[in-house]
């Protein structure tokens, strides 16, 4: 099955189609620059980023996607589809899908990377994780004990490597990663959405159909505290880069800021992020933090990226683009400031910020 790069200029026979043997294809949306009829160049906006031009369009997936996630250098990008596989791509250049990961049974609805960008973990619909030798290509094992739906997955940032998971059987999982079996289950009272695990790796956050967000003590297995507020199913948690605080977005169509530090307040919620409206489709919106701490972004089911400054919680950007529910707003933890958008429309852009 071959497909095709189209060229960056708007007129398409104006270059030849580079064949390629592989399923994605991926090409510049906007022009990187452009000649007036006198044939001198006219002024375009100054490029922020070393992508090859300033909108990349990845497209390749035949089924929705609900994850994508860059690697730690922010050079690599992993989506997951309603298609059942895994795409791999290169950020820089021509976005080349390099590789594509078969094997779940079910849509990949949550995709980690490691530490060292050499393996991939997958949560799926087909009540599996799996993790795949990404030098190879190969599945290097399934983890089985979820009864329903996982939907979602992270991963310890230091210490030992852990994996967690959130399934729709209510409990959350926890596995060493060299282990097909889990190491233990925090059982739950209601399916889980969303979970996250703090920087030290002690405790466990969790957001579910109950609306509210638990944080557990690893150990013990036991909520530490709650923080309520939203009105409807978590559906995204990610921990800031300062690990002080946690973001989490919910189908009641708000995103919030809470402050997860050991003494804070009893109130913990910190503010209120409105303008990223849920949709029809109820898909399970994620969202992300900049690498600074101080942009924070989630999908909409409009169609676009809506990104807020996350101590002013000024609306920075509402980014069009897609024809379907964003389901994934990822910003690059590299030195470029490039935010990818991950659809129901089967394709993602990866576009650089002003």
């Amino acid at each position: 099955m071959s497909s095709e790069k189209r060229p960056a200029s708007d007129d398409p026979s104006g270059g030849q189609l580079v064949k390629r043997p592989n399923l994605g294809s991926s090409r510049a949306l906007t022009r990187t620059s452009a000649t007036g009829s006198s044939g001198d160049l006219i002024q375009t906006a100054p490029r922020t980023s070393s992508l090859q031009a300033p909108v990349m369009e990845l497209s390749g997936h035949s089924g929705e996607i609900f994850a994508a996630k860059f690697d730690p250098t922010g050079n690599l990008i992993a989506s997951g589809s309603m298609d059942r596989t895994i795409m791999l791509w290169r950020t820089y250049g021509d976005c080349e899908n390099y590789g594509v990961l078969n094997g779940h049974k079910g849509a990949i609805l949550d995709l980690q990377w490691s530490r060292d960008s050499e393996i991939l973990f997958s949560a799926s619909a087909d009540m599996h994780l799996a993790s795949w030798d990404l030098t190879s290509g190969t599945r290097i094992r399934r983890y089985v004990g979820h009864e329903e739906i996982v939907n979602s997955l992270d991963i310890s940032r230091r210490g030992e490597d852990l994996l967690i998971s959130g399934s729709d059987d209510g409990t959350i999982g926890i596995w060493d990663p060299r282990t097909k079996n889990a190491a233990d289950y925090i059982e739950t009272d209601f399916p889980i959405t969303a979970v996250a695990m703090s920087e030290a790796g002690n405790e466990i956050y969790s957001g579910g159909i109950d609306n509210d967000i638990k944080v557990w003590d690893v150990r013990k297995k036991a909520v530490v505290y709650s923080m309520i507020g939203h009105q409807d199913t978590v559906t995204t948690l990610r921990v800031s880069p300062d690990s002080q605080q946690l973001l989490s977005y919910a189908m009641d169509s708000t995103a919030r800021t809470w402050d997860i530090r050991p003494f804070a307040p009893a109130d913990r919620h910190i503010r209120t992020f409105d303008g990223a409206p849920l949709g029809m489709e109820q898909n399970l919106i994620k969202g992300s933090w900049d690498k600074d701490g101080k942009k924070i972004a989630v999908g909409a089911g409009d169609g676009t990226v809506v990104i807020w400054g996350s101590d002013t919680g000024k609306l920075l950007y509402k980014l069009p683009g897609h024809k379907g529910t964003v389901n994934v707003a990822e910003f690059s933890p590299g030195t470029d400031p490039l935010i990818l958008s991950a659809s129901s429309d089967r394709t993602m852009l990866l576009g650089e910020l002003k």
